[in-house]
């Protein structure tokens, strides 16, 4: 049976591994490693009980430094698990730091890279991920892209072969779990009511490291009607700490500041929401999949689609009224099979048992 080394590190690659694992171990053996980079309980740990990831063969807790320093710990670490196991191929997701250490690893010592999510851009060079993407993308073997435009990037850099279009593991993730985020959790639970509350996140460095751009989110959503639901990145509430900002957080009485949820609370606080104020790629798409309005604080996405459907806005705080911005939201044309049919994981493996022949 081959072997394949799968690396993550952060809770949307958990998700996707959660969707993508099940199927793989029953062709291939998997050995996985938690490189740590969301390295709190609450952000990652958690999602290995409520979505049953296999415990991680290797769990390095690098956690968080600067971008060089946390990169060059985690090509250190993995070079020497590679070496240990002898993986026949080595599987990364997104655009991370993870994803990036990994398939530098994987290059330098010749294995078969696996890129799941694969073409992806946003055509703006001072994103980290943005880096991290195009550079994962030109050294891999095979490259599962998640939509056409994805595909199309990817031609656009002369990178078609290996190339194939499966849909997105997101959207299986979706599916599989949102049942049993109804099931475990309710609404009840956080004083919230259907269609009546905006939900938020803030974590990208554009708008927590720039003290105009955070100040501008937080005073956004005090200026809201809307009560605020917003789960608080441990990054940002440092940086609001340093930047001296609580005290907006205090004079507004519509803002639920808390801990980070779990992915299913997520999943539901989504499907519910009136609206989805967000700079995170992944809740971009899940809003999306719930069919609720979302405005992204970005100056650019990578992913377009949602955009050119009209269920997602780019928003820069510094220079719009979010509370017009959402009194406007209209509700775009869904797409059904825009992110593929909900089967991405069988489609990669299928892909990958035919690779290894």
């Amino acid at each position: 049976m081959k072997k394949i080394l799968t690396i993550a590190g952060t809770r949307p690659q958990l998700v996707k591994i959660a969707a993508v694992s099940r199927v793989l171990r029953e062709s291939f053996a998997e050995v996985l490693v938690n490189t740590g980079q969301h390295y709190d309980y609450n952000m990652a740990g958690v999602f290995f009980d409520e979505l049953n990831i296999p415990k991680p063969d290797y769990d390095l807790g690098i956690g968080s430094e600067s971008h060089g320093r946390q990169t060059g710990k985690m090509m250190m670490a993995v070079e020497e698990i590679v070496e240990k196991e002898k993986p026949d191929a080595i599987l990364v997701y997104g655009d991370t730091n993870s994803t990036l250490a990994g398939a530098i690893v994987a290059s330098k010592l010749h294995i078969p890279i696996i890129h799941i999510e694969a073409g992806l851009r946003s055509y703006n060079k001072e994103m980290p991920e943005e880096i991290n993407r195009i550079m994962t993308d030109h050294v891999s073997t095979l490259l599962f892209a998640p939509t056409d435009l994805a595909v199309a990037n990817l031609a656009k850099e002369s990178i078609t072969e290996g190339v194939h279009q499966v849909g997105d593991v997101m959207y299986d993730a979706v599916l599989y779990n949102i049942a049993l985020a109804e099931e475990k959790h309710s609404l009840s639970d956080y004083d919230l009511s259907s269609g009546e509350y905006v939900l938020g996140t803030i974590h990208r460095a554009d708008n927590t490291d720039n003290k105009n751009r955070l100040e501008a989110v937080l005073k956004a959503f005090s200026a809201l009607e809307e009560k605020v639901y917003l789960p608080l990145h441990p990054r940002t509430k440092s940086k609001i700490d340093s930047f001296g900002l609580n005290s907006i957080l205090e004079q507004a009485n519509n803002i639920n500041i808390v801990e980070p949820i779990s992915y299913l609370e997520m999943l539901l606080l989504e499907k519910h929401a009136k609206a989805i104020v967000t700079d995170s790629g992944g809740v971009q798409k899940e809003a999306y999949f719930a069919k609720v309005p979302c405005i992204t604080l970005r100056d650019q996405t990578e992913w377009l689609e949602t955009i050119e459907t009209g269920w997602n806005q780019l928003v820069n705080p510094l220079k719009v009224d979010l509370a017009e911005k959402l009194s406007k939201l209209r509700f775009g044309q869904p797409i059904e099979d825009l992110y593929g049919d909900g089967n991405a994981a069988e489609k990669i493996v299928v892909i990958l048992k035919n690779y290894f022949k």
